[in-house]
């Protein structure tokens, strides 16, 4: 399947090296390549220059925003809450409409320092804000409650943990529960339309305080019914 992976941070490092190895044809998305590859320090969340990333992923080809998406069936935003609006703007809609868009972004907002609070909550979401940006796309809001290598690798915790799904397209669901399993999620629950990312991304602030009471971020929610 051929899949744009938007965002070259630790998350679309993780998606895009794991849909690599399960056989898709990947494609990374960035603004500007050339100064990507050009880096020579770590990024501003401390991530290794992505040159050494892209050398040990040569399948995996690095174009701009509107090239990946061009290309792929499916487009997963792997980018910051913050920025994804206007990532996908320069993804562009044309090249967006009737896709799967996966979104895996939280609406953090970190202006008043850490933990971060939500820019978006209760009564909307930003998976509901790109489903109104990009009607013609087709959003699946999942992956965003827990951390990167988790997202693709759930079997390291040593048992099942719980992920969701939320989105208005049937199909769409169907696909990305097919790829989450793929990555081994054995327990993927559909919480139904696009509004109910709100619910998912609220745990948001639950997920950062335990990540601050166990030191660390290899952790998962597990729904037992």
């Amino acid at each position: 399947m051929d899949i744009a992976v938007l965002g070259t941070g630790a998350v679309g490092r993780a998606i895009a090296a794991r849909l690599d190895e399960l056989g898709h044809h990947v494609v990374v998305g960035t603004r500007d390549p050339q100064a990507t590859l050009a880096r020579t320090g770590p990024d501003g969340m401390g991530n290794p220059p992505y040159a050494a990333w892209q050398g040990e992923h040569a399948s995996v080809s690095l174009q701009t925003f509107g090239e990946a998406a061009a290309g792929a069936v499916v487009v997963v935003n792997a980018t910051g809450g913050g920025a994804t609006l206007e990532v996908l703007a320069l993804a562009g809609a044309d090249n967006l409409a009737g896709k799967v868009l996966v979104d895996i972004a939280n609406p953090l907002d970190f202006s008043a320092g850490f933990p971060p609070t939500l820019s978006v909550k209760d009564t909307d979401s930003l998976g509901e804000q790109v489903q109104r940006t990009y009607p013609d796309s087709r959003v699946v809001k999942t992956l965003n409650t827990l951390n990167a290598d988790l997202m693709v690798h759930p079997a390291s915790l040593g048992e099942a943990s719980t992920v969701f799904v939320s989105g208005e397209d049937a199909e769409a669901k169907a696909l990305v529960t097919g790829l989450l399993e793929s990555f081994g999620h054995e327990d993927v629950i559909d919480l139904g339309g696009i509004e109910t990312a709100r619910g998912a991304e609220m745990l948001l602030p639950v997920w950062l305080r335990l990540m601050g009471a166990f030191g660390h971020a290899k952790f998962n929610f597990k729904i037992v019914r």
